[in-house]
């Protein structure tokens, strides 16, 4: 059987939680698709969530890497296409805010996804669960995870396949008179499992 490390993050910023802690303690140790998966949540901080997502690639010896977090704003499950070497945004939990520096001093620009986004979206779009490939995972934490991930495969040149999936936030991080749109947990939960059994 194939492993799967699947990833979400811890609550921030003003969000009292995050679906995708739900959804990655759902999936844990939970076999999909000939997949069994390891579901780990990572802190909202720049030191330690790039640490840990390859201390877990060292002792998962994963098949493939699934991040999720969640993007105020959007519609559609957006799978990323590539990850930027750069921190920048808002104050992480830690307290920490990054200035624009790099992840990694020496490495590449940008790392592209080598999940199959296109048979994700074309699943999920079937399935009536809007979906589209983004651009930009932004400079925050979901991007420097993407990074780390996609990095560190590619600098020790193994087989893994990794890449990220932002899910509009849930009904429950909706606030009162807020006009964002959002999608229920139940949703959610769903289009990961749809993209996890479109995997080959």
């Amino acid at each position: 059987m194939k492993k799967l490390l699947l990833t979400g993050f811890e609550p921030f910023l003003h969000y009292t939680e995050n679906p995708t802690t739900e959804i990655v303690k759902y999936f844990h140790q939970r076999k999909v698709n000939d997949y069994h998966i390891k579901g780990k949540v990572l802190p909202v901080q720049f030191e330690e969530a790039g640490r840990l997502i390859i201390t877990y690639i060292h002792e998962y010896n994963p098949d493939i890497i699934i991040s999720l977090g969640i993007a105020k704003g959007r519609s559609k499950v957006t799978p990323e296409r590539i990850a930027i070497n750069c921190n920048d945004g808002h104050q992480d939990n830690a307290g920490y805010k990054p200035m624009g520096e790099k992840i990694y001093s020496q490495g590449p620009d940008g790392l592209f996804s080598t999940l199959p986004n296109k048979v994700f979206v074309k699943q999920l779009n079937n399935n009536h669960l809007p979906a589209k490939i983004s651009n930009s995972a932004g400079t925050y934490l979901c991007n420097h995870v993407m990074y780390h991930s996609l990095y560190h495969i590619h600098k020790n040149n193994l087989p893994t396949k990794a890449g990220f999936i932002h899910l509009p936030i849930s009904h429950q991080l909706v606030k009162e008179n807020e006009d964002v749109t959002s999608w229920s947990y139940d949703d959610l939960l769903e289009s990961v499992r749809i993209c996890i059994n479109s995997l080959t």
